[in-house]
Formats: structure tokens, C-alpha cells, sequence
């Protein structure tokens, strides 16, 4: 079986046919695929999403992307939310949550401190709750790794990780895994290839980012959770290994670092 760790399942670009993609996940192999949330407004609907697909778990966050819009009370509602959901076997840890420094509005002086706020604040969450975390990282890699340690999670998975090996040393070093997906399909996708290849596989998660970073024989259409063994298989080539042991290790990385996937109904 294959574990999607990061896919957004709700998106409007599946067309309210969400439960169909993951069951067409399912028939490929795919037993579970973790659904991030991006803002308050979409707890209620992923974590219904989570119940309703057998193959589904989810996590609560809220998105830098969102944190323009976001409030105060928006983490109380969060605090609450995660507190009601520890209750819930679907639920498995705090994400998508993270900084992002690359698109421009984002990068402005108040944005930026604004993110980190909230960010510090979702990573005191985690820690109450001795939960880890899904991170979004652009252009912040040593900033999200410095609030990590500062504010450390029960580990936790460094989505779409595109950054050096000495930041991913130091992403392992707190307990934290890689995620890999679509990007290492490309053949000019040269550093993400090298970091796929060389890093340690007991290291790396696979995801899809469903339906953002659809691999190259989709690109530039709509990504989905079933590619995840073909994205896998490509891992596997660049490795110069069988996809069985990429497979099993990387579910077994997924299960390590998201403890509460064990208790997923039908997560086996």
C-alpha cells in the first residue's frame, strides 16, 4: 500500500467528485491520503471528507496563504477544533501550516511577522497537544526550521521539500520527514532529483499535492492521489531500487511520523 501524506482532497478542482478520486486512489494501491486544511472555513468540510472516504484522514491548520485574512479568533477557533477533534481517529495532525516568504504580498514586513505569529502559534498547538506538523516552505526554509526548534512539534513531514542537504539534515534532525511528489518527475527538476536520490529513504514521504503538482505526464492538467505509485516508481528508478522497498519504506516513514495513522478506521 502507498500513503499520500499531503493531498487536498476538497478542492473545488475535483468537482464535488471527491469520494470517487479517492476510491480511484484505492484501486491503485493508495490506502490513505492525508487532507490538509488551509483556513477555519474548511474544518468542518475536510473533516467530514475524512469520515465519508475510507481512505482518508485529515489534519487542521491554517495556511500562510490564509493568514492575511485570519484572525484571532481564528486560532481560538483552531485551539478549539483541535481540541474536540483529538477525540476523532480521523484526525492526524496540525496542517498545512508553515511560512511562505516567496509571493511578494507575503514577503512585506507586516505579512511576514504576521505569518510568523501565527505560525509560532499553531506550533504551541501541536506541542499541547503532542501533535505533528504538515509545513508549507517557500523561501523560508531556515526560518520555519528555527521556529521548529525553538517551539519543537512531535515531529512532523517538510511538504514539497525543495531545499538544501544541509537543511534537510537539519529537518531530520528534529524528527521531521521529507515530502516528495510530482516535482521529481522532471527530468530538469535537477535538485529535487538529486535530493529524491541522495537523501536517506528512511527520510522521505511520498504526496501528490492534489491537485497542485501534478507530475510530468499530467502537467499541466489536474494532479490526483491515484498517481502516487507512479510518482513512486520514479523514486525508485532515480534510486536504482525495486518500488516494493520504496513503497514499503516510505508507508513505513508515513506511519512513524504520523502515529495517529494507526488509528485511522480501515488505515490498513
Amino acid at each position: 500500500m502507498w500513503i499520500d501524506t499531503h493531498c487536498h482532497l476538497d478542492a473545488r478542482e475535483f468537482g464535488g467528485e471527491s469520494l470517487r478520486v479517492a476510491a480511484d486512489a484505492a484501486a491503485r494501491g493508495v490506502s490513505m491520503i492525508v487532507i490538509p486544511t488551509v483556513t477555519v472555513d474548511n474544518f468542518a468540510a475536510v473533516a467530514q471528507l475524512g469520515a465519508a472516504a475510507p481512505n482518508a484522514c485529515y489534519a487542521l491548520g491554517i495556511h500562510p496563504i490564509c493568514v492575511p485574512q485570519a484572525s484571532e479568533n481564528d486560532l481560538a477557533t483552531m485551539r478549539a477544533c483541535v481540541a474536540a477533534a483529538m477525540a476523532d481517529p480521523n484526525f492526524v495532525a496540525i496542517g498545512e501550516v508553515g511560512l511562505d516568504f516567496f509571493l511578494p504580498h507575503l514577503a512585506e514586513p507586516a505579512m511576514r511577522e504576521k505569518q510568523v505569529y501565527f505560525f509560532r502559534e499553531q506550533l504551541k498547538i501541536a506541542r499541547e497537544y503532542g501533535l505533528p506538523i504538515l509545513t508549507h516552505v517557500r523561501k523560508s526554509q531556515d526560518q520555519v526550521l528555527k521556529h521548529v526548534r525553538q517551539i519543537p512539534p512531535a515531529g512532523g513531514i517538510a511538504h514539497a521539500f525543495n531545499g538544501s542537504f544541509q537543511q534537510a539534515q537539519g529537518y531530520i534532525e528534529v524528527g521531521f520527514k521529507l515530502g516528495f511528489g510530482g516535482n521529481l518527475t522532471f527530468t530538469r527538476a535537477l535538485q529535487i532529483r538529486r535530493l529524491a536520490e541522495q537523501l536517506p529513504l528512511s527520510s522521505i514521504v511520498m504526496e501528490t499535492d492534489a491537485p497542485d503538482i501534478a507530475p510530468q505526464w499530467l502537467h499541466p492538467g489536474v494532479n490526483t492521489p491515484d498517481q502516487v505509485p507512479a510518482i513512486g516508481a520514479v523514486l525508485a528508478e532515480l534510486r536504482g531500487v525495486a518500488v516494493e522497498e520504496v513503497r514499503a519504506v516510505t508507508t513505513a516513514n508515513a506511519r512513524a511520523v504520523l502515529p495517529r495513522l494507526g488509528s485511522v478506521p480501515n488505515g490498513d
